[in-house]
């Protein structure tokens, strides 16, 4: 019998209310804050916190800004709000005269000149995107399953929107996975050519009745990957080409997720293997529940977070 599974799914009503209660307090005492912060790290978190830093912002050497900088006295918002108040979360721990360069969306190039991405391509020299925790209250959701991965269907399962001639990638797939029995897949929305894929949507708890949960990469990262790594389900996907915060590109095949050919042409052979070998399976659930945890501690996010700026200040000559 499937359990109840428990969510820490932060409504939006919820996000907005935060930030609106965290504007509230003074930007000198949040500054203050932030230095006592700083200067009190324990010296056996440095180099987690260091190599962190260091993957969101890969410049290394000292750069200027572009002309289209702005000061944070004149970051304002202007569409995207669920970036601009995490951004502006952070941003409120600095002195007003201090400049940033930022892209908000699904970002998958990259600039000419170091900016504050939610995302950005794994691939080639990424140095100028500078990763940030953005849009948080939609990529950031991790739950609580309850549910063993034992008592799962032992099916794939997938839902989310497809944009045809957009999206060749969730074309192929869609393809290739549509009319096999072990496979629960749909579009839930009604537009496009291909009106037999829709299905209707299924909530979180429906789909981790399945033991496999297909992520799919969409504009960027696949979003649903953050809470299917935090349940007792497996993840199966591509290799990701795109990352965000929860630094995609550090995921290891075998070990975190069940990685998938291009053209889906092993899957079955995929959900034979780990369906008969149940402690390799429960290996990779156990390693991506751990690799989860670090992004949990709302503390230790901040700091990091606080870090990244205080690099890229200094590497701008700010400081």
């Amino acid at each position: 019998m499937m359990k109840h599974i428990n969510f820490r799914k932060s409504s939006k009503l919820g996000f907005y209310l935060r930030c609106f209660w965290q504007s509230l307090t003074p930007r000198v005492l949040r500054i203050s804050a932030k230095n006592k912060l700083l200067s009190s790290i324990p010296v056996e978190n440095i180099d987690y916190l260091n190599n962190r830093v260091d993957y969101y912002l890969k410049q290394q050497e000292p750069f200027n800004l572009a002309k289209d900088a702005v000061t944070l006295s004149n970051y304002k918002l202007n569409g995207k709000s669920a970036y601009f108040y995490d951004l502006k979360n952070i941003l409120n721990y600095f002195p007003l005269n201090k400049k940033i360069r930022y892209l908000f969306g699904d970002v998958t190039h990259v600039e000419n000149t170091p900016t504050i991405v939610k995302s950005r391509p794994i691939n080639g020299d990424n140095k100028n995107s500078v990763l940030m925790k953005l849009d948080t209250v939609r990529h950031f959701n991790f739950i609580k399953d309850e549910n063993a991965h034992k008592d799962k269907k032992n099916m794939v399962v997938w839902r989310g929107k497809l944009f045809e001639g957009k999206q060749p990638h969730r074309e192929v797939f869609f393809k290739a996975t549509k009319d096999l029995q072990y496979c629960n897949i749909g579009k839930t929305n009604n537009n496009g050519k291909n009106l037999d894929w829709v299905k209707a949507p299924m909530s979180i708890t429906e789909q981790l009745k399945y033991k496999f949960v297909f992520c799919v990469e969409g504009n960027d990262v696949a979003t649903s990957l953050k809470w299917v790594m935090s349940s007792h389900s497996i993840a199966l996907m591509c290799k990701p080409k795109f990352e965000t915060w929860f630094m995609e590109g550090t995921l290891v095949a075998g070990k975190h997720y069940i990685e998938l050919k291009e053209d889906y042409s092993d899957l079955a052979e995929k959900i034979a293997y780990y369906s008969e070998h149940t402690d390799e399976a429960l290996e990779i659930v156990h390693n991506a529940n751990t690799y989860v945890e670090q992004f949990k501690n709302a503390k230790q996010e901040r700091l990091v977070s606080l870090l990244v700026m205080e690099k890229f200040f200094e590497l701008s000559g700010q400081n």
